[in-house]
């Protein structure tokens, strides 16, 4: 049931009988429609939370306006708690409130207070939009123009977001809703405010003087410092004695920080600021601390295509060369290693003159080429798949990161003028070993061993007076060469050949010819043969 005075009037109830005093101060306690009253949680049920505010009844908020991005409630038993009383009684005869409602009520008086007065607000960058950026305000959206973001055009605006500021209200309009702000206008208060201390604290600074200041803005080639009335740029490459990918990663817009100051022009009030140089550089005692043929811990720090930078230390970098990464063949360095991984290596040179290290990671690891060495006698015999192929061999891949090459000489018992006649990459092939150079990490094949060779029968079947055929495959100024059978050739000496001319016997590459064998000699693994005569050829007659 209702108890406002209009209700205990129409019930019939004197509001000057009885104690009077009482009845009033009653009556003026009494919460109201649309007031913002204060409570205490007592309760946090499944739909609402119950609080308590001095009132007949409790007072009740939906659970929701309590739950985070999360829907965890940020609210506990105890709490004390702000909000509007939107009903005195609902139909279960309990107070109706809401804390959401409230907060935007004093969040717009906020807003109203803050532009009659140019009083400056906080609030948080939430977002980049077209022509500026949109701020929170205690839960009230405001546009901040681009041009009022900064004293000076912002380079990067993605840097402002999600960092709060300081903000005057330049305009605003509740029925729209509408709020636009500034930040510019809060900085140029400040700077007039310190215009006064410019002047002494200029004559304060000094080269080689250790300041306090503060972050005031960010861009791609450093920051600048508020020194107190005059700013001064820490540029990156004086900001540490590592490498820095952008001033965002180490500093933000409000840090409190201490720099050296490097060089001051104060005819137009320019300093340059150091932060490196507030350690000592670390060259400068690395000989003390590594050796060549030592063994240490990085971080990859950056990849290139030939290779990987390695951090030893802040300001100690060393490159470890794509030809010293791994044993095993690498294409890019990416594949092996990424940025931020912590690695082992080995210092091959320290060049102190010109500050560079050298360094190697598969020195950390077993040779490869001394297990190959073990795993591949010569003789073996290996399958492998044909990998690349180039005029003088193919590279035959036998492992993981491990191709050998087959020289065109070992291809084949037969002469063949390019490895694309017998071999196409992706091919199967099986080859022996000839040869592992682990000093010039190379593996030689051979596919021509695993074949039979044809010149280990030719003892029993070419005799000196047997009479052969054959087809002539080329024409040297010392004679003539005869394919007899496949992987077997013989030679018509050039005094044969002007023996046959004499008879007419006019020969060219790709004629079959009538010989006799002279001589036979397997080991030299040569055929001596006399012309006889030419076959008889389509359109052509023997003589």
């Amino acid at each position: 049931m209702s108890d406002t005075i209009s209700d205990k009037i129409d019930a019939g109830i004197s509001p000057t009988s009885g104690n009077n005093e009482a009845f009033y101060e009653k009556a003026i306690k009494e919460p109201q429609v649309g007031e913002i009253i204060k409570g205490k949680v007592i309760c946090i049920a499944k739909d609402v939370i119950i609080v308590d505010i001095g009132y007949k009844a409790e007072g009740h908020i939906p659970l929701k306006e309590f739950l985070d991005a999360k829907g965890i409630p940020q609210v506990k038993v105890g709490d004390e708690i702000e909000a509007l009383l939107e009903n005195t009684e609902d139909e279960n005869g309990y107070v109706v409130l809401s804390k959401e409602k409230a907060r935007q009520i004093m969040a717009w008086r906020g807003i109203e207070e803050a532009y009659g007065t140019g009083k400056a607000l906080e609030g948080r960058i939430i977002q980049k939009i077209k022509a500026g950026f949109n701020v929170d305000l205690n839960g009230l959206t405001a546009f901040l123009p681009g041009s009022q973001a900064d004293l000076r055009p912002v380079n990067n605006p993605d840097h402002l977001v999600n960092s709060s500021f300081m903000f005057k209200v330049l305009q605003y309009d509740r029925q729209k809703p509408n709020i636009v702000v500034s930040r510019r206008a809060v900085l140029e208060e400040e700077r007039e405010r310190t215009k006064k201390d410019t002047i002494h604290t200029v004559h304060t600074l000094e080269e080689g003087q250790v300041v306090d200041g503060v972050v005031k803005n960010i861009v791609n080639y450093g920051v600048f410092v508020d020194l107190g009335g005059i700013d001064g740029l820490l540029h990156i490459t004086d900001m540490s004695w590592g490498k820095i990918r952008h001033p965002s990663d180490v500093f933000n817009i409000g840090d409190k920080i201490s720099v050296k100051i490097i060089k001051f022009n104060k005819e137009e009030n320019k300093v340059s600021l150091g932060l490196k140089q507030m350690k000592p550089n670390p060259w400068d005692t690395a000989k003390e601390r590594y050796q060549v043929g030592a063994k240490v811990m990085g971080k990859v720090s950056s990849i290139a295509d030939y290779g990987v930078f390695v951090e030893l230390e802040e300001g100690l970098e060393g490159l470890v060369h794509l030809s010293e990464l791994s044993w095993a063949k690498i294409k890019h360095p990416s594949q092996t290693f990424k940025i931020g991984d912590t690695v082992e290596v080995k210092i091959l040179e320290i060049d102190h003159a010109n500050r560079k290290l050298f360094l190697s990671r598969k020195q950390i690891e077993p040779s490869l080429w001394d297990e190959l060495t073990l795993k591949y006698p010569k003789g073996a015999r290996v399958k492998g798949v044909v990998k690349n192929i180039a005029d003088y061999g193919v590279f035959v891949g036998i492992e993981e990161g491990v191709d050998g090459l087959v020289h065109i000489s070992d291809m084949s018992w037969n002469k063949i003028k390019h490895p694309t006649e017998l071999f196409q990459k992706g091919q199967e092939i099986e080859a022996e070993i000839l040869n592992v150079d682990k000093d010039k990490e190379r593996l030689s094949l051979s596919i021509k061993a695993v074949q039979k060779d044809p010149w280990r029968e030719i003892g029993g079947k070419y005799h000196a007076g047997t009479s052969v055929s054959g087809r002539i495959t080329n024409i040297a100024h010392f004679g003539a060469f005869v394919e007899l059978e496949d992987g077997v050739e013989g030679l018509i000496h050039v005094s044969e050949l002007i023996r046959g001319k004499k008879k007419g016997l006019e020969i060219t590459v790709g004629d079959k010819v009538e010989t006799e064998v002279l001589n036979v000699d397997p080991d030299e693994r040569k055929i001596g043969l006399g012309l006889k005569g030419l076959v008889k050829a389509e359109g052509k007659a023997a003589i």
